[in-house]
């Protein structure tokens, strides 16, 4: 009977210790990103192509379903939401583009986060937190990226040439930021 009873709880200790290594990984481990076909990705590419001939004709009416296709199809192409954001924007549809920004920032935070080492998606993440006006949030990333990354070429020339006061003096810019 001592054995017995023995036996039973060395078990339920496994199972304990199994489920809590098991919740442990668990909560360490981010949900591997949607792998996209290639197919997928030529398809937005064309879509983009269609769309960016449409807004140098100004046509924004006919871009903007590419464009939100596009990105749709290649959700962590960030520059696709961007460009959907813009286009919106320029229809004075301005929660849509709102919506489209935040799409992209999420894309650029997520690329940011796959490869800490490269600045181009940080960068863009500030370009979009400025284009969502939300610039104190945007100088904040800039001196995070900074201190992540203080050799960073891109990251310096864009700080020390004070590139943020001048996106947002630009006009252009004010035309398509909220």
């Amino acid at each position: 009977m001592v054995a017995k009873i023995s036996l039973l709880k060395r078990m339920k200790i496994l199972v304990l210790a199994f489920v809590s290594g098991a919740l442990l990984l668990a909560a360490g481990c981010k949900p591997k990103a949607k792998q996209i076909p290639a197919i997928q990705r030529k398809e937005a590419a064309n879509l983009v192509s269609e769309a960016q001939f449409a807004v140098t004709l100004r046509d924004y009416a006919r871009a903007e379903p590419l464009f939100e296709k596009a990105a749709n199809l290649c959700p962590d192409t960030g520059d696709y939401w961007v460009d959907l954001g813009v286009v919106r924007r320029r229809l004075d549809n301005k929660s849509g583009a709102k919506a489209a920004y935040k799409e992209a920032l999420g894309a650029f935070r997520d690329a940011a986060e796959l490869d800490p080492n490269q600045s181009d998606a940080m960068l863009q993440e500030i370009n979009v937190l400025l284009l969502l006006g939300r610039v104190d949030e945007a100088r904040d990333a800039l001196q995070q990226a900074r201190k992540k990354l203080p050799d960073d070429r891109a990251l310096r020339n864009f700080d020390e040439g004070r590139q943020l006061e001048r996106i947002l003096a630009d006009p252009a810019f004010k035309e398509i930021a909220l």
